[in-house]
């Protein structure tokens, strides 16, 4: 099932704490697990989107929301990575591109996305985040900045957008830096609250710079930037992403 060539091997113990979240947000619960190894690749293949659509209904439902819709096929406004161990599928996310379709977040919140368009951002959202129990925090930093690589550092997108339950924003503001931008709605693709938040890509590389690679060398850092790759992982990673794409 695994065909895909990988973007980036790791080896992580270090666990997620408990936490339990809806659409566009992971499943985060604690366990102790050895050393495993945990490989990032981009998905190119039916097999590798329906295994990641596996997880996600697998989660969401575990929560009571819904997910109908599978993923779709490899889209030029869309990019999915998925995250393996020992074969299996544990982690996942697709980062969509603003283009004339619009985003997933316009469907509640356009308005607020027209008024950063205004100005001049390019946005990219974040969606269809799901990862399985008993993982290691690494696995959510690394597809987060792997997102923030293919997003940033190739394509030039200033900004992601995510709607995420109200619940569960100040994990996303505290792990990630995200603030608020747009007040609580109904979220009519999971028939949930949700609120938007928002977080400058330029300020992510600010983070990235000072903390990634870190590890539980981080001090008193709080956040997840510890848990993403060094900024000198940079390169190599872009470059297998491209290729990966292409």
């Amino acid at each position: 099932m695994i065909g895909e060539d990988t973007i980036i091997s790791f080896d992580s113990p270090h666990m997620l704490r408990d936490l339990c979240i809806a659409e566009n947000e992971t499943e985060l619960v604690s366990s102790q697990v050895d050393e495993q190894q945990f490989n990032v690749r981009m998905v190119n293949s039916h097999g590798l989107r329906e295994a990641a659509s596996v997880l996600i209904k697998k989660m969401y439902s575990w929560r009571g929301y819904s997910m109908e819709q599978p993923l779709e096929g490899v889209a030029p406004n869309r990019m999915t990575l998925v995250t393996d161990n020992a074969g299996h599928i544990v982690g996942t996310m697709t980062l969509c591109f603003d283009t004339e379709v619009g985003l997933p977040a316009d469907e509640n919140f356009k308005d607020k996305l027209d008024q950063l368009r205004a100005h001049g951002c390019r946005l990219c959202e974040p969606s269809r985040l799901a990862i399985d129990t008993h993982v290691p925090k690494r696995v959510f930093a690394s597809m987060i900045h792997i997102s923030y690589i293919y997003a940033h550092n190739i394509h030039g997108f200033s900004d992601y957008i995510i709607e995420v339950n109200p619940r569960h924003a100040m994990f996303y503001k505290k792990m990630l830096g995200f603030q608020d931008f747009g007040e609580e709605r109904m979220c009519t693709r999971v028939n949930a609250p949700a609120v938007l938040l928002r977080l400058r890509l330029e300020q992510m590389k600010v983070q990235i710079d000072r903390f990634g690679g870190m590890m539980e060398k981080h001090g008193r850092e709080k956040s997840f930037y510890p848990y993403f790759f060094s900024s000198n992982d940079e390169p190599g990673i872009t470059d297998r992403l491209i290729a990966g794409r292409n």
